[in-house]
């Protein structure tokens, strides 16, 4: 199987983009050195080599099966989470207090990289155990973390999240699920949820189950919502975990992609018997339960990221390597044929692939690289607001353009292939179904558009965009010092001003109190939004591999990465970002086409 990712690129972008090795000047991370980052990338290489890439097609081809009341999935599973725990991963970006090591989230962020683009689905199991573990050590009792996530982090047992209900949705607010108080301060549990993936497999002795639901008496609406420890298996009164809780499989999708992960549709409390411990306060779930969800989002974001990488390297080495046709201005049809890779449309695709890939890569990093900065300089102090109002903006925007565009990108390499990439001889077709969950997954593309322009642009006086404009305003005032990116920075200060003009034409509509029309084409806004983001970080990137090739004698395959790192650049900016001339024109249109009238038409 071709490369799924280049490691010179994430080293690229640890080392020189974001220089990680600063975060080990602060007190949080001075445990480490760069050289024990690379062999923590070292180690999940190893792990992806070993287990997961065998397992890619093996486990979709042979999806998880609900047998008598059991779930079986694929026998590597078992052998990738055992590792995970043993390598001490699964943690691994935990405060030393949770179990964790401290290691940076822009590393862990990588190591996922590596690992997601061996095998998509596997990598589920040990995201969600470490981001419900991570949750139990935030925010709930010492008798938790030691009951329930010491056994997490060391794969000894798994996590699941269930928010999703067959009646409500993505709507949290219409959630049903009923929690009742007991006289030991436990609660009964009764309840539905769907769609709730890995939760339930034989791999792991027991799943501990996060869910969302309401106490007897609680208020309407999100504001009534509490959390739960819910597992499968509780104590049997002598502290071992063989009491069956009543969570019951009650079925399984079989899923279009991704089917390595069973998706799960769970009833609790069938016979009034299925126990829940009260994570914190009553009443506060929803608000816990974001920090799973936002950890989720940017871990989903990676995952179109990580999915695109691996179809681009795969279209890549078929391109080099498929003869077809000849070169359109070669006439003469005795010469052999050309590789596919010098047809220019062709080589388009490529580019936009490769763009898309590394442009959502740095994005996503750039997010974890705020999130290390948040734990060196202390959540709470005001030095780390800035960081944090960035990260809460811009969360939404780096889970849906990596999904939205991982999409695309991947659809690209199918088309690479022809017609052999719709077939299972190549790998494209099920990257193709894996990856079409991600702009679905911890909230619809839809949602993510709403919450940007409605919640995000607005909050706090608007402070969050301001500051990461202005961060976008240093970059263009950088790499006007080199004469080769100045025509970008440009570009890229010209559309910045129509990302602006555009948003305040859309809060002038907020203002006068019509939402509908305010949020009509969030979708729309998104778009332009994640484009602008992107080139930014593209000429970031562009900056820092032009004063390479200044500074440095590059020869050979050093010279080779950075001129193509300019030249994917100059790609985006010509293709990609140009769109935004066509969405802020309809974007500042004010005819209104999809909002309901007095005289419906048929659609």
């Amino acid at each position: 199987m071709a490369q799924q990712y280049s490691r010179r690129n994430l080293d690229f972008m640890l080392k020189e983009v974001l220089n990680v090795a600063e975060l080990t000047k602060y007190p949080y991370f001075q445990d480490y050195t760069p050289d024990m980052f690379d062999m923590v990338l070292d180690t999940n290489e190893e792990i992806a080599d070993k287990i997961l890439r065998p397992a890619y097609v093996s486990s979709d081809r042979n999806q998880p099966e609900l047998v008598n009341g059991q779930v079986k999935v694929h026998p590597a599973v078992r052998d990738y989470v055992k590792a995970m725990g043993d390598a001490g991963l699964i943690g691994a970006m935990f405060k030393y207090e949770h179990g964790g090591q401290q290691l940076p989230t822009t590393v862990g962020a990588a190591a996922e990289m590596i690992r997601g683009s061996a095998h998509n689905a596997f990598v589920m199991f040990t995201g969600l155990t470490s981001g419900s573990s991570h949750l139990i050590y935030s925010f709930g009792s010492d008798e938790l973390k030691e009951k329930f996530a010491n056994k997490m982090v060391d794969g000894t047992w798994t996590g699941s999240m269930c928010l999703t209900e067959p009646q409500a949705g993505s709507s949290l607010s219409d959630v049903i699920t009923t929690a009742s108080p007991q006289a030991d301060g436990t609660f009964k549990i009764k309840g539905q949820k769907v769609f709730i993936s890995a939760g339930d497999h034989d791999i792991a002795d027991n799943i501990v189950h996060l869910v969302l639901a309401r106490i007897d008496g609680a208020p309407l609406g999100t504001k009534g919502i509490s959390l739960f420890v819910v597992p499968k298996f509780r104590d049997n009164g002598s502290g071992s975990y063989t009491e069956d809780n009543d969570v019951i499989s009650t079925g399984i999708y079989h899923k279009m992609g991704q089917k390595a992960t069973p998706a799960m549709h769970l009833t609790f409390g069938d016979k009034d018997n299925s126990v829940g411990y009260l994570v914190g306060e009553p009443n506060q779930g929803l608000k816990y339960m974001f920090q799973m969800m936002n950890e989720a989002r940017l871990g989903v974001g990676m995952g179109g990221t990580y999915i695109a990488s691996a179809a681009y390297y795969a279209s890549l080495e078929y391109a080099k390597e498929r003869p077809q046709g000849r070169r359109l201005n070669n006439k003469d049809l005795t010469e052999g044929q050309t590789f596919i890779i010098n047809h220019p449309d062709v080589k388009r695709m490529l580019l936009f692939q490769k763009a898309i890939v590394e442009g959502s890569l740095g994005l996503l990093m750039e997010c974890y690289l705020w999130e290390d900065m948040i734990n060196a300089l202390g959540r709470n102090s005001e030095e780390a607001k800035p960081y944090q109002l960035m990260l809460d903006l811009m969360t939404t925007v780096a889970k849906t353009y990596p999904a939205e565009m991982g999409i695309k990108a991947v659809n690209e390499g199918l088309q690479v292939f022809g017609g052999y990439g719709y077939t299972e001889d190549f790998p494209l077709e099920q990257m193709a179904r894996d990856v079409r969950i991600m702009s679905i997954y911890e909230g619809t593309t839809g949602i993510h558009s709403l919450n940007l322009l409605g919640r995000g642009i607005t909050a706090n006086g608007g402070k969050a965009p301001q500051l990461l404009f202005g961060e976008i305003m240093k970059t263009i005032e950088e790499s006007k010092t080199h004469e080769d990116l100045k025509p970008y920075a440009e570009k890229l200060e010209k559309e910045l001003g129509r990302l602006q003009k555009v948003t305040m034409h859309l809060l002038g509509i907020a203002a006068k109190g019509d939402n509908e029309v305010f949020l009509a084409d969030a979708n729309l806004y998104m778009d332009f939004f994640g484009i602008v983001a992107v080139a930014w970080i593209w000429l970031k990137q562009g900056i820092v591999a032009k004063n390479a090739l200044v500074s440095n004698n590059q020869e050979g395959d050093e010279l080779a990465f950075y001129e193509s790192k300019i030249h994917t650049m100059k790609f985006f900016f010509h293709y990609e970002l140009i769109k935004t001339l066509s969405l802020s024109a309809r974007l500042l249109d004010t005819e209104v086409l999809t909002i309901n009238q007095e005289i419906e038409f048929a659609i």
